[in-house]
This record gives C-alpha cells, structure tokens and sequence, in this order.
C-alpha cells in the first residue's frame, strides 16, 4: 500500500487556519482521498490534556523550557498514536500546526534555541516531516484584530505585538530555507484569492484536484 501524504497548515494567529483547514480537507475528500484532520499540540487523549495545560492562564507561570517539552511530549503522543498509523495505512493526514510552529512560537517567539528545538525534533520524530505545508501569512495588526474578536484569548493570543512579530519572522525565515515543503500564501487576499491558491499548490501533491 502507498504511504499517504502529510499536509500542515501554519500561520500566526488570525491568520485563518481553521476556515482553510476545513477548505483543503474537503477539497481532498471529493477527490476521495482517505484524509484525517487533527491539530497540535493535541490528537490524542494524553496530548489533548497537554494542550490545556499549554493554552490556559495557569495561575503558576509555564517556564520556556516547560513549554518546549510539553509540546514535544504531546507531539510525540500524537505522532506514535495517530500520525504514523495513519500515513501506513496509506492515509492522508492534515494538521493544524506541527513542528514549523514549535520553532516560529517557541524559537522565534519565545527566543529559544534553535538547535534544543532542533535536537528533540531528531528524537522525538526520527526523521517524520510534512510532505507539504501551507504557510497562510498575514501581517501583524491584521491578525491581531482578528484575534481580539474572540470571547477569550488564550494563553499565547494574549501575548504582545512584538512575540507576534518575532513568531512571522521566524515562519518565513523557515519558508525561505524550506521552499520545497513550505508553500507561503498571502493570507491578507480575499477569501476566494487564498483558496484558490491553494488548490493551486495541492495540485503538485495530486492530479485528481
């Protein structure tokens, strides 16, 4: 059996993930393509209690290098449990966010070292990356607007312009070095001009779109 693909969604926050993750699976689905959607940090029970931990305003602060580890710990859950069956069975997975958002948040954002990051993605994924991800990029203001329209901010949308900033800088610094995996869509356009660049970009992946 064929492996299946990897497809990520990326973006800073606002910057539409969740209306164009909808838009590609069922772009996929009616080309019958066998697709799972999950996100990160989270997909499986363990993870998803992990996720709670990360987003929420804990009354004892998260210190970086806890935060860093907490995701990877789930990451690993969610690749052991969910992202590798599936891909042997010759499923596509899609996810919301994966390791590119662990060096935009925590390297760009958070200031952390690359190579740490670099380092528990050697071990935590023994050699696992997308086989394409969509880096929907927005500027700042815009995203953050976006944002503000929600009830309740979590614990990383509640962070200021500059963590923002550093988070973008770091996602197209990644693009640039990973022009093969990593597809940058100006999320800024209409709606309509974002979808359609993205059936363009999918259509490397396949030829039923």
């Amino acid at each position: 059996m064929k492996q299946g693909q990897f497809i990520t969604v990326e973006g800073g926050d606002g910057s539409g993930k969740s209306t164009n993750l909808s838009f590609v699976k069922q772009l996929l689905e009616k080309s019958n393509i066998n697709i799972i959607i999950t996100r990160e940090p989270g997909g499986t029970v363990v993870a998803e209690k992990i996720r709670k931990l990360l987003l929420d305003k804990n009354e004892e602060t998260i210190s970086e290098q806890a935060e860093l580890l907490l995701i990877f710990a789930a990451r690993a859950q969610h690749i052991h449990h969910v992202i590798k069956p599936a891909l042997a069975q010759g499923k596509w997975v899609l996810c919301d966010r994966f390791t590119d958002s662990t060096y935009a948040y925590q390297g760009g954002g958070r200031g952390m070292d690359g190579k740490l990051i670099e380092l528990l993605e050697h071990k935590v994924q023994s050699g696992l990356t997308p086989d394409l991800t969509l880096l929907l990029d927005i500027p700042v203001m815009i995203g953050m607007n976006r944002v503000k329209k929600r009830a309740d901010l979590d614990r990383f949308e509640s962070e200021k312009k500059l963590f923002f900033e550093k988070v973008r800088s770091a996602y197209l610094t990644r693009a640039e070095n990973n022009p093969q995996q990593i597809k940058v869509i100006d999320a800024s356009q209409s709606l309509k001009k974002v979808q359609k660049d993205i059936v363009q970009i999918l259509s490397v992946l396949t030829d039923r779109i």
